[in-house]
């Protein structure tokens, strides 16, 4: 009943982005639940809640697209890095503008949107990393540690989060998430170089179509793809949460109601990937 850990034991790189991993769920938790608050607290309006997604949504196709043909392309670590030091650059705006004495509106959305396109463009380099440090016999024990740190970080992380939001307020949380990612760069730049192919191509508008016409060709993906779609719009209500904990005046409770992953995204190479949206 226990996990096979021999992924850690085997690979100091596993163990790395185990740990990264970890520390971001938790770094991304307190954005995830401060930034839809926050804005319900300048708007008081489920719409402009809502409307985060809708500014997410394009950076996360374009960029996403874009990511799959940049992993093939490039030292997957200098993408890992570099996106993980935009994210935490994004948490240090979030930061200053809740220590503002008026916090403005529009930094929210243009946070938004930053982390949307940031994750599209790290997320396929950070899964098909994988493969590379752990053995391939050892990939299925590897799969399932990183489905227990996920289940880790999103049942604890957002719950952690309500908490710290409704004592300590936004300014605190993003404190928080800013120093998140500052550890997950320290640790991601102790990763192992992994440059691409010497035959690699440039990332360019025909790599990305070739993704696309990859993608589109596969009835599964696609399947999976409509799904997912369905699932984000009609089954993660997030923008009434932050109503719902006010109205029934329990703001700790707000984490409790938020979902791990608000949004997914997807990145397509040659050979098309998908995963789970997160800040890191």
């Amino acid at each position: 009943m226990l996990p096979d850990t021999a992924p850690w034991r085997s690979s100091r790189d596993f163990r790395l982005l185990w740990g990264q991993g970890l520390v971001t769920y938790f770094a991304s938790a307190m954005a995830m639940v401060a930034l839809p608050l926050q804005i319900k607290e300048l708007t008081d309006s489920p719409l402009a809640v809502g409307a985060m997604g809708a500014v997410e949504l394009v950076p996360l196709v374009v960029f996403g697209l874009y990511g799959g043909a940049l992993a093939d392309a490039v030292d997957r670590r200098r993408v890992i890095v570099a996106t993980e030091a935009g994210l935490g650059l994004l948490a240090l705006l979030l930061l200053g503008n809740a220590l503002l004495a008026e916090p403005l509106l529009w930094p929210l959305y243009v946070v938004a949107a930053g982390v949307s396109a940031l994750a599209g463009l790290q997320r396929p380099a950070l899964d098909s990393l994988l493969a590379r440090i752990v053995p391939h016999e050892e990939q299925t024990a590897a799969a399932a540690l990183n489905s227990l740190r996920w289940q880790i970080g999103a049942i604890a992380g957002p719950s952690l989060a309500g908490v710290v939001v409704a004592y300590a307020g936004h300014a605190p949380a993003y404190a928080v998430t800013l120093a998140g990612f500052a550890v997950s760069v320290l640790m991601c730049r102790r990763l192992s170089p992994a440059p691409p192919a010497h035959d690699a191509d440039k990332p360019s508008l025909r790599s990305i179509a070739e993704g696309a016409r990859y993608a589109s060709s596969r009835p599964v993906l696609l399947g999976t793809y409509a799904i997912d779609l369905a699932a984000m719009v009609f089954a993660f209500p997030n923008a009434v949460f932050p109503f719902l904990a006010d109205e029934l005046d329990a703001p700790w409770s707000l984490g409790l109601g938020a979902p791990p992953t608000p949004l997914r995204q997807w990145g397509s190479t040659r050979r098309a990937r998908s995963a789970p949206w997160c800040w890191g």
